[in-house]
């Protein structure tokens, strides 16, 4: 059962939320304040908060923060009446997993809950798996890292002011590599900070990563400190960096060259000795022919590069991954097991994490079939007979999910019918 903690000082959205929550078979409970959702918090270890910006006794983003220290695997969704694009990005920074706008439309809020608590669970599951083995070559913590690349690993996070450029398809684990170069290193106690080169427009790029000067553009009222500046001495983790727009890679290559950069708007040189990793799924040697991309940024980022393998190139390694990701509890059926090992997995480890979660809540506690994972299974022999009934509507229920990212409220839409007809579908134990 997901359990959601509503904090809002609006009594009528707090038991509104607690309503819809219940009528989903959640577990809602409601705090008026920061001081009590705090409280209410670290009483009952909710998989979800939902925190209004605006509380009597504290800002939003403040109870936000003293939640994610209080337990840094807690899942918290942002709501407000009063949305702007800095302060969302400032909530995704301190660690928010959605940032959603009232009035919020209950599908959207849905999915969004569903998304975080499925995530909150795999992030408690993983922290139990380490604690209980050392830490080793061998360790649970690294198994979804070969030990070519483990050794990578270490000779990136010895020589901590050398630029990496991570590798690899989406969903094969650029960020927990880039995140474990950093842990390794000496400056594993300085901030770590993530910036999605493809989320946002040239301007505000620029203005996340060098900051900006008060008046530098139409609503900068204040000045404000870039990226570079907050992971001074740490480290700066660009994603998605092929997607980063063409006039601000030089300014990106000079902070790689000298360490220098200008806030927007700004005269004054600053320096920053943050070291920077940068991760792409995209061919940038392409990029750079194709004239898109700057041959010496390229060249400047790529000094040490590590490549992360498909799943489809680490088949051997798909028992142990399949051991780590699997709910506790959960089990596979030899059919599910088989149709595992049958699949590519286009979307890597990523996908075969949402996959078994996904399988595990459509089981209702028995072993997971087949028909729970939605896989299409290539080169498979076809079944002696027609399906059942019931055997076909879950097999579209799965595959639905799966292509939605497990949003049931899109999958209904999929599937051609009512969100509550798919949700009462869902309570129901399946059978062989």
């Amino acid at each position: 059962m997901i359990s959601v903690l509503v904090v809002d000082d609006d009594r009528t959205v707090r038991e509104t939320l607690a309503d819809f929550f219940d009528t989903l078979g959640y577990a809602a409970r409601t705090a008026a304040s920061a001081s009590e959702g705090r409280q209410a918090a670290a009483e009952h270890a909710p998989d979800v908060v939902l925190v209004d910006l605006r509380l009597p006794d504290a800002n939003g983003l403040l109870l936000l923060e003293a939640l994610r220290a209080d337990d840094p695997e807690l899942g918290v969704i942002m709501l407000t009446g009063h949305a702007d694009v800095p302060t969302a990005v400032r909530a995704m920074q301190q660690g928010a997993l959605d940032f959603l706008e009232k009035p919020v439309d209950l599908d959207t809020l849905d999915a969004a809950v569903t998304r975080a608590a499925e995530l909150v669970r795999l992030r408690r599951e993983v922290s139990r798996l380490r604690a209980r083995q050392p830490d080793g070559p061998g360790d649970a913590g690294h198994a979804d890292a070969p030990p070519s690349l483990e050794r990578l690993i270490e000779v990136a996070a010895r020589n901590d002011e050398v630029p990496v450029l991570i590798v690899g398809e989406t969903g094969t684990g650029k960020g927990y590599v880039a995140r474990r170069v950093h842990d390794r290193s000496s400056r594993a106690a300085q901030p770590f900070v993530e910036v999605n080169g493809a989320s946002l427009s040239a301007t505000f790029l620029e203005s996340e990563l060098f900051g900006h000067e008060r008046g530098a553009f139409t609503d900068a009222k204040v000045a404000k400190r870039g990226l570079l500046e907050v992971a001074n001495r740490g480290t700066l983790f660009l994603d998605e960096v092929g997607e980063i727009a063409p006039e601000v890679q030089p300014k990106l290559l000079k902070v790689l060259e000298d360490r220098t950069f200008r806030r927007l708007g700004g005269t004054a040189e600053l320096r920053s000795e943050a070291r920077v990793l940068a991760a792409t799924n995209r061919p940038i040697a392409a990029l750079v022919g194709e004239g898109r991309f700057r041959a010496d940024l390229y060249y400047r980022l790529q000094v040490l590069t590590l490549s992360l393998p498909s799943l489809r190139e680490r088949r051997d390694e798909l028992p142990a991954l399949t051991a780590l990701f699997l709910p506790v509890g959960a089990r596979l059926a030899a059919g599910a097991t088989r149709a595992i090992e049958r699949y590519d997995w286009p979307g890597n480890v990523r996908e075969l994490k949402n996959t078994l979660w996904r399988a595990a809540l459509l089981s209702e506690g028995a072993p997971i079939e087949a028909r729970h994972l939605g896989l299409p299974v290539r080169g498979a022999v076809p079944p002696a007979g027609p399906l059942t009934l019931e055997q076909a509507e879950w097999r579209a229920i799965g595959e639905a999910l799966r292509s939605t990212d497990g949003n049931k409220a899109q999958a209904a839409k999929v599937l051609g019918i009512a969100r509550s007809t798919l949700l009462e579908k869902l309570k129901r134990p399946a059978t062989k």
